[in-house]
């Protein structure tokens, strides 16, 4: 990637995220803890996971709501590595494999929430919330 390529990913985002600031207050947007959304993630710094496509969007799973317009999630990708990192949990969603990145869990504002996808079932959200306390701790609970 060049530095002429990086800025316009920065500065088209910066562009989406005022509009997502504005126009995203209007609406009300109802959520909970084990849904998936699409997120509007953005273009982060360095190792941080990044939204994909002109949308800079991602999906992810909400573990904790904190109030009606915060929450904490955990990204997703369909990229499995191998062998399996130990900051990646596998899970299924709709039959597909996927992996929840722990270690870039983040606090978002609802007016990032996009579009909501699923559901998450209760024996995996569970696994998932164990694996991320065991390793970070009981702050969530």
């Amino acid at each position: 990637m060049t530095v002429q390529y990086i800025k316009e990913l920065f500065v088209n985002w910066t562009k989406r995220k005022i509009r997502h600031h504005i126009y995203n207050d209007e609406k009300e947007i109802y959520f909970r803890e084990k849904e998936i959304w699409w997120v509007a993630l953005g273009k982060n710094i360095g190792y941080e996971v990044d939204g994909k496509n002109e949308l800079f969007e991602r999906p992810v799973i909400i573990i904790k709501k904190y109030s009606g317009g915060m929450c904490f999630v955990l990204p997703i990708s369909t990229q499995i590595k191998n062998p399996k990192p130990w900051y990646h949990f596998i899970l299924f969603i709709e039959g597909e494999k996927r992996a929840v990145n722990i270690t870039q869990g983040r606090t978002i504002s609802s007016r990032r929430l996009l579009r909501k996808k699923g559901i998450l079932d209760n024996v995996q959200f569970t696994k998932l919330v164990d694996v991320f306390l065991r390793q970070f701790g009981n702050d969530l609970k």
